[in-house]
């Protein structure tokens, strides 16, 4: 749950800079797990008079989450050293959300890249371009 809250509070519009994978993964399963709950509780009331309460609240919660859900992942495009323009692969139908995919669970580039530290690093001053710890 904290990478989740990371990514909506500390980084909720922040495209720039680095996401490592678990970053990315944990808030994608939290978010479809939220969705997920939220669509359930639809259904359940589907038949009541309060069925329109889970709906409103399923598209709020949407809306409020789709900058930082577009934030997480062109930072995790990033750390693979691809431009977040990438994206927009996932426009084209079928394979482009399997591109996608197999682009955000490659590993991320060792060190600092052109969008910058390598998030794994323990200490970021310590590493040189080549991503080898420097040595006391």
């Amino acid at each position: 749950m904290e990478w989740y809250l990371k990514v909506v509070k500390e980084n909720y519009i922040n495209f720039s800079g680095r996401a490592r994978r678990k970053e990315y993964w944990m808030f994608t399963l939290i978010n479809t797990l939220i969705i997920l709950a939220l669509a359930f509780f639809m259904g359940m009331l589907a038949d009541t008079s309060m069925a329109f309460l889970p709906s409103i609240i399923l598209m709020i919660y949407v809306l409020f989450i789709i900058l930082p859900g577009l934030a997480v992942t062109v930072r995790r495009l990033h750390d693979t050293g691809k431009s977040g323009w990438y994206y927009l692969l996932s426009l084209i139908p079928y394979v482009g959300g399997i591109i996608l995919i197999i682009m955000t669970v490659q590993n991320g580039d060792v060190g600092r890249n052109q969008y910058g530290p390598d998030p794994k690093a323990p200490n970021n001053d310590e590493i040189d371009k080549i991503g080898k710890p420097l040595l006391d």
